[in-house]
């Protein structure tokens, strides 16, 4: 069994770094998911990290944030340079380095999606880590199809009513597994021994896999650094983000919690959602009442 494959906790968890040093913001997820993954799956890595937020804070000429080798990719290509490294250390015979990628939600959902599709399609064998912060925070907060409705951003500004964004979240989770994709998961900083046991599941399976873990940003939230773990946890209890997994051609669900916590409490704590009247508040709450009705109807 490789140290990717061990079962970990906050108490097996290997104290060596991967991921330190980096320029990330205070309180940032993405960075967050970035540590928690590498130290998951070991040295014999390759980070492939397109434009973003994680290439700009971990990659600081002269200073290499990365214990493991690690490499920019163009923000579209994160998968298809995967694919090459893959098919790199194939040609060579080798078959214990874990191929992972960090990209965005921006560079994942939207700019990335075709050749995480191709990816998924060839079923190249690497994992696939989208970090989703809910908007192109490393350019200046701009919309994302992974922001959710009524977002602020400056690409979504509010200009009356509802204002912010008028689209909510694209289901990435179901687009991936809709390709028959060896595994898949959603996870949240909120939520570290879950994050750590999916990406140990990931390693169990042959082929391309794909977790999507929810990461706060506090700048482009409207947080306090010391909320980002909190927010993520609220962001489960109140039904909004729902905890899931795929594999074996199954769809395995979080089930639904006896009582959800406040929608409005998560709301009302973000900046980016300052503008929401109630009305807003209640149609984000049916979004997600409806959700999970489609969820029970699974179970039953």
């Amino acid at each position: 069994m490789t140290d990717a494959l061990k079962p970990l906790n906050a108490r097996t968890l290997p104290e060596e770094e991967y991921f330190y040093g980096h320029k990330a913001c205070p309180g940032c997820g993405g960075s967050l998911a970035v540590r928690i993954a590498l130290k998951v799956l070991g040295r014999k890595s390759v980070a492939v990290v397109p434009a973003g937020c994680m290439s700009a804070v971990g990659f600081n000429f002269p200073q290499l944030s990365f214990g493991c080798n690690s490499i920019i990719s163009t923000f579209a290509g994160t998968a298809s340079m995967m694919t090459g490294i893959v098919a790199g250390y194939k040609a060579q015979g080798i078959d214990d380095v874990a191929v992972v990628g960090f990209a965005g939600d921006g560079g994942t959902a939207d700019i990335g999606i075709q050749a995480l599709s191709g990816a998924i399609h060839r079923n190249d064998n690497m994992l696939y880590i989208c970090y989703d912060n809910e908007a192109y925070m490393n350019t200046g907060i701009q919309k994302s199809s992974l922001t959710p409705f009524g977002a602020a951003t400056t690409t979504s500004p509010v200009s009356g009513g509802a204002g912010g964004s008028l689209t909510g979240k694209k289901n990435l989770f179901e687009i991936v597994a809709a390709h028959g994709i060896s595994y898949a998961a959603t996870a949240t900083v909120g939520d570290l021994p879950d994050f750590m046991k999916k990406v140990t599941r990931a390693s169990q399976y042959k082929g391309t896999r794909f977790i999507h873990i929810l990461s706060p940003c506090p700048l482009g939230w409207g947080l306090r650094t010391e909320e980002t773990v909190e927010v993520a946890r609220e962001a489960v209890s109140s039904g909004l983000w729902i905890q899931a997994e795929f594999y074996d051609s199954e769809y395995h669900y979080a089930r639904r919690p006896p009582e959800f916590t406040d929608v409005k409490h998560y709301i009302r704590r973000q900046k980016r959602f300052a503008h929401l009247g109630d009305e807003a508040i209640a149609q984000i709450e049916k979004a997600r009442d409806d959700k999970w009705l489609s969820i029970d109807r699974y179970f039953n």
